[in-house]
């Protein structure tokens, strides 16, 4: 009996080594290390989060809170909060603030170093001669209106551009509400939520739908609350600010069509008592299967200190993976990034450069990253290994982005699923990397192709040091 039950255990632990060695198919997909999709075994190596760099001499840019950045062709798209009339703050009037506020739009032709402001002559505001607003007279949406560039191949041209605004109101025991004020706040402007706009143009904005398409009861949204078009999950995807239990959180719901949206997902996201301001969550644009986030974590009891920490979550998750803790992005040198909600990355990074993306932050500070450089394999000066766990690709070729010192170097070893070298893929026949390229060939005694064991299961075996791996990828 005791062997039949040695046996028994036996099997049901091959079992699970089973299931849990079933092989990841990433296609040709760009593959990050955002999250532990790829990782299997780090011997000798470690991930390393790499930070961006602030660059220190750039003209000043237009900002305000909550603002946008979309890459639209050959120009940035910049779209910020305004005040009609600078300083007046919901401790002046609550309904008299949300009504002083606009949408403010500029532009840059060159990556971000200069912006223009054009007078678009939409909203004749004395208060504004600059004529750059957008958006103006629509109560709570101008607080955080955060647009996107639509690409599903189904948006007509006339809503090739969408938006999400809005807020709610608070409770009718409020102490900042003037006696009424509430009442005729609501019965002026219309319910709390989130409100849906379209744009052939980006400039000019009309609603979607006279009320909410996201009900005031889902959330807070006194934030910024991102959507897009997933090409992954061939939805529309939005993730907004709601409050867990005194903590700001994130939730995620889905839409067909822009207008009915789904039950939400409370994301799992917080770490014990923090708070998360805003989501910032986009698919990369290298690798849109992918979506990142740099929300701005919050110091809630202490002087509402902000800095911007980075997660990952894939399509269809409920959460976010977090490889690092700690800030990805610290208030920085000097007095300005530690004051009350200083520090809020703009929604979306975008590519300014072959090599370089570029995140902007409120404030004005515009900081550089390499492509795909949020965290890396990485070795030092002793020689280490990183495995992959099983995966299926398709393609003929293996790229990497990748990054080594001079004395540095990285071999390659393609394994079958039980970790023995493929003919002709061996390490000792993989030709040494070295350099610092976004997009480097992988070659064995001279040749690229891979293309024999595409739809296999395979391993990536990699002995390096000094080395940095930031993305992989298998293409034709």
């Amino acid at each position: 009996m005791n062997y039949f039950r040695i046996l028994l255990s036996c099997l049901l632990l091959m079992g699970m080594g089973l299931a849990a060695a079933e092989p990841v198919d990433i296609g040709s997909r760009r593959e990050l290390f955002v999250d532990d999709l790829l990782i299997g075994k780090l011997d000798g190596t470690r991930l390393k989060l790499h930070h961006p760099h602030k660059l220190r001499r750039v003209p000043p840019r237009p900002f305000g809170h909550y603002a946008t950045v979309l890459q639209d062709g050959g120009k940035l798209r910049l779209y910020y909060r305004g005040d009609k009339i600078p300083g007046v703050h919901w401790r002046n009037g609550w309904g008299r603030y949300h009504e002083n506020e606009v949408t403010l739009y500029a532009e840059s032709r060159d990556q971000g170093i200069t912006w223009t402001e054009p007078n678009l002559g939409l909203y004749p505001i004395k208060e504004m001669p600059k004529g750059n607003v957008v958006l103006a007279d629509a109560f709570l949406v101008n607080h955080n209106f955060t647009p996107f560039i639509d690409t599903n191949p189904k948006a007509p041209a006339n809503a090739r551009y969408k938006a999400l605004g809005g807020g709610r109101y608070n409770a009718p025991n409020w102490p900042i509400y003037k006696p009424g004020e509430r009442e005729a706040l609501l019965k002026k402007h219309g319910p709390g939520g989130l409100r849906a706009y379209a744009s052939a143009d980006g400039l000019r904005w009309r609603p979607l739908a006279k009320e909410p398409v996201i009900a005031e009861s889902l959330g807070s949204f006194d934030s910024q609350n991102g959507a897009f078009w997933s090409e992954a999950e061939q939805l529309y995807v939005c993730y907004f600010r709601w409050f867990d239990k005194g903590r700001r959180a994130i939730r995620r719901v889905t839409s067909k069509d822009f207008l009915n949206w789904s039950e939400p997902v409370n994301m799992q996201a917080n770490e014990p008592g923090e708070h998360l301001y805003t989501s910032v969550t986009q698919p990369y644009f290298r690798a849109p299967h992918i979506y990142i986030a740099l929300p701005t974590r919050f110091q809630a009891r202490k002087g509402a200190i902000t800095d911007i920490v980075l997660m990952a979550t894939r399509p269809g998750s409920g959460r976010y993976h977090r490889h690092f803790k700690q800030a990805f992005i610290r208030p920085g040198l000097g007095p300005a990034g530690w004051g009350n909600r200083a520090n809020y990355i703009t929604l979306n990074a975008v590519q300014t450069s072959p090599t370089e993306m570029s995140l902007f932050m409120y404030g004005g500070g515009h900081y550089k990253l390499r492509l795909d450089g949020f965290i890396s394999v990485h070795a030092g000066f002793a020689k280490g290994e990183f495995v992959t766990k099983p995966l299926k690709f398709s393609g003929n070729k293996l790229e990497l982005n990748y990054s080594t010192a001079g004395a540095g170097e990285i071999r390659v070893e393609l394994q079958d699923a039980t970790g023995r070298p493929l003919p002709g893929c061996a390490l000792a026949d993989c030709d040494p990397i070295k350099g610092d390229t976004i997009s480097g060939r992988v070659t064995w005694k001279g040749s690229s192709d891979v293309s024999p064991h595409a739809g296999k299961t395979v391993r990536l075996r990699f002995v390096m040091n000094e080395a940095d791996i930031f993305s992989l990828k298998f293409d034709k």
